[in-house]
């Protein structure tokens, strides 16, 4: 199973979309149109504005709304990982030097913002508040998840709770408005939307626990991600939270000290082998199928259609994939 396969049915839209989106990101500044130019180069897997195409799909026909919405969420999911970069202090996105790297966290973040603007304003020269409001909103939510994480990072206290709503609003609440924002674009029921909007959220949830899973389960090089990341940057997930709910409080305690250190790589393998005892990784998978399984379970008020088939299968990718 892979993603273009799953695009299929709106293949020619996502085509004719590349073009658009090139367009809105050009500008008379020399140095940003070079950055454009230079970003455009790490193609993306462009899953955002497959899923608003379709969310359209499935609702009703993709139009010029369609575009417009999979242009403001592409341009808000890109200057969310310009930002990201310069907060994570990483230097390398797909395989290549990070804006950055090359051109310094001042040039980055203004890069960022100049793309947040540009989403902003093509909603409003068309008049699409709703999309502006949708996207707003989803801007709130990434923001609160990435400082609640923080917060919960320096304390190294998170209980289960805390971590879905986390992962609600850093990873889901952006994937949860591709949907909407497709559905919106192509139907004005609200069942509709408020269908997609669920699933996207799901699916957004699903989407990060499996990245979390590898972190436990060797890691995975093809999404940068080496096992033992996330216990190295001192991130409580789901398989870890699940082992300290299940072991002794000395045992928690003991694991707590390990990841507060510098945690080497032996400390790092503890920690792992920790997780694996209590079967952290088992249970953060079972959770993860049954939030695909209601996932799917949303898109049964739509009638089948290629593109409900497609976001079926969608739903198993997010948890089988590989990167």
């Amino acid at each position: 199973m892979n993603l273009s396969d799953i695009s299929q049915p709106i293949q020619p839209y996502m085509s004719d979309f590349d073009e658009v989106f090139k367009r809105q990101m050009r500008s008379n500044v020399l140095l940003l149109d070079t950055v454009v130019r230079y970003l455009l180069r790490q193609r993306g897997k462009r899953v955002r504005p497959m899923l608003v195409m379709l969310s359209a799909a499935v609702c009703g026909e993709v139009s010029q709304r369609t575009y417009i919405g999979a242009s403001m969420v592409e341009l808000l999911h890109t200057a969310s990982l310009a930002h990201d970069d310069v907060v994570d202090e990483s230097y390398e996105r797909r395989g290549m030097a990070s804006i950055n790297a090359i051109w310094k966290s001042k040039v980055a973040v203004l890069f960022g913002d100049y793309l947040l603007s540009r989403g902003l304003l093509i909603a409003v020269e068309n008049e699409e508040y709703n999309f502006l409001k949708i996207t707003s909103n989803a801007v709130r939510r990434m923001s609160e998840g990435e400082l609640l994480q923080i917060q919960k990072t320096r304390q190294l206290d998170m209980d289960e709770a805390t971590y879905f709503r986390i992962i609600s609003d850093k990873t889901a609440s952006l994937i949860s408005s591709c949907c909407e924002i497709g559905a919106s674009s192509a139907s004005s029921d609200p069942a509709h939307q408020a269908a997609m909007r669920e699933y996207g959220e799901l699916i957004g949830c699903v989407f990060q626990i499996r990245d979390d899973i590898f972190d436990y389960s060797g890691g995975n090089s093809l999404i940068g991600k080496p096992s033992g990341n996330d216990v190295q940057e001192k991130k409580l997930t789901l398989p870890l939270v699940y082992a300290f709910s299940q072991a002794t409080k000395s045992e928690s305690k003991e694991m707590l000290r390990l990841i507060k250190g510098k945690s080497s790589k032996k400390e790092v393998r503890t920690v792992i082998d920790f997780v694996r005892k209590y079967k952290g990784i088992e249970y953060a998978e079972q959770k993860a199928r049954d939030l695909l399984e209601q996932a799917k379970n949303t898109l049964t008020i739509f009638p089948d259609s290629p593109a409900k088939t497609s976001l079926l299968r969608f739903a198993d990718y997010s948890l089988q994939r590989s990167a």
